[in-house]
């Protein structure tokens, strides 16, 4: 069931990420991040109205610190996603949001089978060719997008390893102050670099959409750590840019790199691995 619910929290992040990319070229990043928040902020909390959920304070701690990698790492992929390095950015935080997990999931004891760590080993060359995006250009270094990947992978890394710490007595409203707390993230982190958030168009409101599919993934995966390891669900969760390289690809017409090609297999490996560990 771990790595069901984990699958399909990756297809909805990856549809989410397709929905927010193309409405961010004209309602603006971080115009479009923010409401996707605050959009996911509304929605789970209507489901946490019908849910007797009882959350401790532990709990909506461990939540508000997800919400905060969650804002952090958005931000952060971004503002690199803004700079033109898709190539660089999108893999680096890939890679980094499975890396912080798996290794809180071994500090908690969590000793997964052999088959699963083989599964560990190919998604993470998967993540980054599937995300690698060819381009002539200088050598990766601070100025190229990798600063922002790291911020973001070590944002998202965060949100996954917190967020698994909240059990399923706690009910929905700890997601929901994920959700909340990762929209007040954004702004500050926009002021910060001096960069426009403030929704000032009608495709600015694609966030929500993306908002939508973002709660409904981050929950998928709260109830697949309930269910498992975390280890084995940030590794799933984490393909989740196969999807959005797919969509890209049958749904503009995007070609799909020999590269990417590659991960795609990878990522197929990984998730045989993972499900028969």
């Amino acid at each position: 069931m771990t790595v069901l619910l984990s699958l399909l929290a990756a297809g909805t992040y990856g549809l989410g990420d397709f929905n927010g990319g193309l409405f961010s070229r004209r309602g603006g990043p971080w115009a479009v991040s923010l409401l996707a928040q605050l959009g996911g902020t509304v929605l789970v909390l209507a489901v946490a109205l019908l849910d007797g959920g009882s959350p401790t304070t532990a709990d909506l701690l461990w939540a508000a610190l997800a919400g905060v990698g969650n804002g952090f790492g958005t931000a952060f992929l971004y503002r690199g996603l803004s700079s033109g390095r898709m190539g660089v950015v999108a893999p680096v935080s890939g890679v980094g949001a499975v890396l912080v997990p798996v290794a809180v999931g071994l500090a908690t004891g969590e000793r997964p089978g052999s088959l699963v760590w083989l599964g560990v080993v190919a998604a993470l060359p998967a993540i980054w060719l599937v995300s690698r995006e060819p381009a002539d250009g200088p050598p990766i270094g601070p100025g190229s997008g990798l600063v922002d990947g790291v911020l973001a992978g070590l944002g998202f890394g965060a949100l996954f390893a917190a967020l698994a710490q909240v059990p399923e007595q706690a009910g929905w409203l700890p997601l929901a102050v994920n959700q909340f707390v990762g929209g007040v993230l954004i702004i500050v982190v926009a002021l910060l670099l001096r960069q426009d958030w403030v929704p000032r168009n009608r495709y600015a409101l694609g966030g929500l959409i993306s908002g939508a599919l973002g709660a409904l993934a981050t929950g998928l995966f709260q109830v697949a750590t309930q269910q498992g390891y975390l280890t084995v669900a940030a590794v799933i969760a984490s393909l989740y840019p196969a999807f959005t390289v797919l969509l890209a690809a049958t749904v503009l017409r995007e070609h799909v790199h020999r590269t990417q090609a590659v991960g795609l297999v990878l990522c197929a490996g990984a998730v045989v691995l993972v499900a028969a560990g």
